[in-house]
């Protein structure tokens, strides 16, 4: 008899073990197919089936999978993303091929241009930064004299925050757009980027299942001139008005980009003129949002996603109403982790999660975006106030040493 399976297309370091072990409670036996399996930590750690295969080749990927059909009944095919958004596009087009429940690709290619992404948003009218598509350093610098110093760059395709910066100046602008445009950023993507608007406020991401809204949380980022993200709270602290906009505006984006079939998540500023959207994700966040999200209200997406993928009925009902807050781990420094100590933090009454991303001896350099982060902690409680004095308590006991590398030439 086929086994019934779950086809992962790549991993995740901080909801990838997540995936698995609620595909196995679901009855199903998880396949992962990575470039590079290895990378994986919890494949081998937890005795994990996993194939080698290029996930940025489709025919390679069809072949696989039709080998793996043989002996294995594939219920749905999900996947991850890194720096690089296009293992969604993968999987989209690995459902449609196979007849598998799964998001419309070519809504998933208009979601991951971020310069088509915002071109489907301004015909629906939706409030943005302005923006300006760049393909040299005359165009870039143009674009920035229009909007007005200081401006966001960051290229057309990507996640996570890799290369994206705040540019206060000329100077600033010229250096970071002459180094995107003088290199492709990841493979796929083309020498252009967005000049955008730097608009400030609150930060705060909407997350969707099918056209559902899940919740709000608030979010914080690091120091400028990247957005590495230090903080997350959930629920978010909004008024009803406000959070009926940020929904609001959340649906009208999925219907402006044809999305709706699965799980996405929104990120907006909250802004002098109301919610303003800087993007849209067909996909479920990484990180520790959906940690934060079964803490806070008793739903469970990574479960209700493979549900869908597998094309059983979802659940989305809130089971209770509490408070979750993380808080990310990033070094100020470069240099070798010596050693990182989490026991004290964890045992702390109301902490949730301690994890850390990386072991003791390894090689720590920052690049300005999601890779920055270490590890990360989760506090939980009946209050916001309650649950932000338990996870600063459980950060302060945190013990790491980093030794930094000896100035070139030495």
């Amino acid at each position: 008899m086929a086994i019934r399976t779950l086809i992962l297309l790549e991993g995740h370091r901080s909801i990838g073990l997540l995936y698995i072990k609620a595909a196995q409670h679901l009855g199903l036996h998880p396949i992962t197919l990575a470039s590079d399996p290895s990378q994986y930590g919890y494949l081998s750690t937890e005795g994990i089936h996993s194939v080698k295969v290029d996930t940025s080749n489709l025919d390679a990927i069809i072949d696989e999978c039709s080998r793996l059909c043989d002996t294995h009944n594939i219920a749905g095919v999900t996947g991850f993303t890194g720096a690089d958004e296009s293992i969604y596009i993968m999987v989209s087009k690995l459902c449609r091929h196979f007849g598998l429940l799964g998001p419309d690709p070519a809504s998933i290619e208009r979601c991951c241009d971020k310069f088509v992404q915002r071109q489907f948003l301004a015909q629906a009218d939706v409030s943005m930064p302005a923006y300006r598509l760049a393909s040299d350093l005359i165009g870039a610098k143009s674009s920035a004299a229009e909007i007005g110093l200081p401006v966001i760059v960051k290229p057309t395709v990507g996640s996570g925050s890799c290369g994206v910066r705040l540019c206060r100046t000329v100077d600033e602008l010229t250096e970071h757009a002459a180094y995107l445009l003088g290199r492709k950023h990841t493979s796929h993507s083309s020498a252009r980027i967005l000049v955008e608007e730097f608009v400030q406020g609150p930060q705060y991401s909407a997350y969707a299942m099918g056209n559902s809204i899940v919740g709000i949380c608030a979010a914080d980022f690091g120091s400028p001139p990247y957005f590495v993200y230090r903080h997350f709270s959930f629920p978010a602290p909004l008024s009803n008005h406000e959070h009926e906009r940020i929904a609001h505006m959340s649906l009208s984006c999925l219907r402006a980009l044809g999305l709706g079939c699965g799980p996405a998540h929104i990120e907006f500023r909250w802004t002098n003129r109301g919610p303003v959207v800087i993007e849209v994700n067909p996909r479920l966040p990484g990180g520790t949002a959906p940690r934060l999200i079964q803490l806070a209200h008793g739903v469970d997406l990574v479960t209700e996603h493979i549900r869908f993928v597998i094309g059983e009925e979802w659940d989305l009902r809130r089971r209770h109403s509490h408070n979750a807050a993380a808080h990310f781990l990033v070094p100020d420094r470069d240099g070798m982790l010596d050693s990182i100590d989490g026991d004290r933090a964890a045992a702390i009454q109301g902490v949730a999660e301690v994890k850390f991303y990386v072991e003791p001896k390894s090689p720590i350099l920052r690049t300005g975006d999601y890779r920055d982060t270490i590890g990360h902690v989760i506090a939980t409680s009946p209050s916001p106030a309650q649950t932000e004095a338990i996870l600063q308590r459980a950060v302060d006991l945190i013990e790491w040493s980093i030794t930094p590398y000896p100035p070139l030439g030495q």
